[in-house]
């Protein structure tokens, strides 16, 4: 098994979360996005603002490195219109995953034609230009059995609208990683959270993000069943070694 097949190595970080000016935060992109190549990762998962700047590096590299870049990040509960228009220009600018935040807020509150809507334009909009498209549910924000319901609701949106020739470019993806818990509890995947997620999504892929730190936890997940695993310690994880408590 080639790990780095599963591994989308991932900076999401603007510069002011990162405490940087935009020229430092740029350089660092640029960093990840050559460690990305070199290393041979699946994908190179960034902001919507550095797409182009990827696509130009990985077309100069010749590197088949795939961009994956977030959709309405990191709360989800934009407009189904910004959401679609910021997944256009994601398209344009080179993108080969969507990874879409799901308005788990909306589906909280019991809003579910407003969830359908915009999980059916999003799909739609990826799966028409050839796009893997990822929603996000952002697990820490869910009770358990919001987990299972959140996960089967997409599965039969998608089910009941698109080919099951499709359903492999449909993911289900468990957090942000900058989602604010209390007590400092896990905010990204946890075992218990995929286990969740794989039982009630199937047969549409799942991909773990936020909380996989190491070789063992990334292993645990693929022998799970995820497909992908979402990471900034993606050279860490291949390299067998334990990384920073960080997204």
């Amino acid at each position: 098994m080639n790990i780095k097949q599963y591994l989308d190595s991932t900076y999401l970080k603007t510069a002011s979360q990162a405490g940087l000016s935009e020229d430092e935060n740029i350089d660092i992109v640029k960093e990840s996005i050559k460690e990305a190549i070199k290393e041979g990762f699946k994908l190179i998962m960034i902001r919507p603002t550095y797409v182009s700047l990827a696509k130009e590096m990985i077309v100069k590299a010749n590197s088949n490195l795939l961009i994956g870049t977030v959709i309405d990040f990191p709360e989800g509960k934009s407009s189904i219109e910004d959401k679609i228009k910021e997944a256009n220009q994601a398209i344009e600018d080179g993108a080969d995953d969507l990874d879409f935040v799901c308005n788990y807020e909306a589906f909280k509150n019991g809003e579910i034609a407003v969830v359908k809507q915009e999980i059916v334009y999003g799909t739609q909009i990826g799966l028409a230009h050839n796009k893997t498209v990822k929603w996000i549910i952002e697990v820490a924000a869910l009770t358990d059995k919001e987990i299972m319901q959140l996960s089967a609701l997409i599965k039969n949106i998608v089910i009941s609208n698109f080919k099951e020739e499709d359903f492999a470019s449909v993911f289900v993806k468990s957090s942000t990683g900058f989602y604010k818990t209390e007590n400092d509890l896990p905010n990204g995947a946890t075992m218990a959270s995929i286990i969740m997620m794989l039982e009630n999504a199937s047969p549409l892929p799942i991909k773990a993000a936020g909380g996989v730190r190491s070789y063992k936890d990334a292993i645990d997940m693929i022998s799970l069943g995820v497909k992908r695993i979402g990471t900034s310690a993606a050279k860490e994880i291949a390299n067998g070694e334990n990384a920073p408590n960080d997204y």
